[in-house]
């Protein structure tokens, strides 16, 4: 018999999934972001248009850790009298993502088939 469970427990859980759900697609949605030259908070904008809420905590790290992985370059310039850090896809970057968006299509493809 299954104990019962707290509406906080369940928003928590449900939180802890969705969050889960979102790590790898969050990692997609930058690499198609920077297809284009963008700075960090222009991305950040961009990404919020498109229906996709990301923290300043999250977003930073995970530039770093793409730029670390070869998959983004990026050089500071200054721009209305403040320097930014602008990002844009490597060669690299740009052949993952086209292998990842083929693996997100026949992922997502079968998800909707089983949902």
């Amino acid at each position: 018999m299954e104990a019962p469970v707290s509406e906080n427990e369940e928003a928590l859980l449900f939180e802890s999934l969705r969050l889960e759900l979102r790590r790898g697609s969050l990692i997609l949605a930058v690499l198609a972001s920077l297809r284009r030259e963008q700075y960090g908070y222009s991305l950040r904008v961009a990404l919020s248009e498109a229906g996709v809420e990301m923290e300043e905590s999250t977003l930073y790290p995970l530039l770093r850790r793409l730029e670390g992985q070869g998959l983004l370059d990026s050089e500071w310039r200054e721009e209305e009298r403040r320097k930014k850090r602008f990002y844009r896809l490597s060669s690299r970057g740009e052949a993952m993502l086209a292998r990842l968006t083929t693996e997100w299509r026949g992922l997502s493809a079968s998800l909707e088939k089983m949902l």
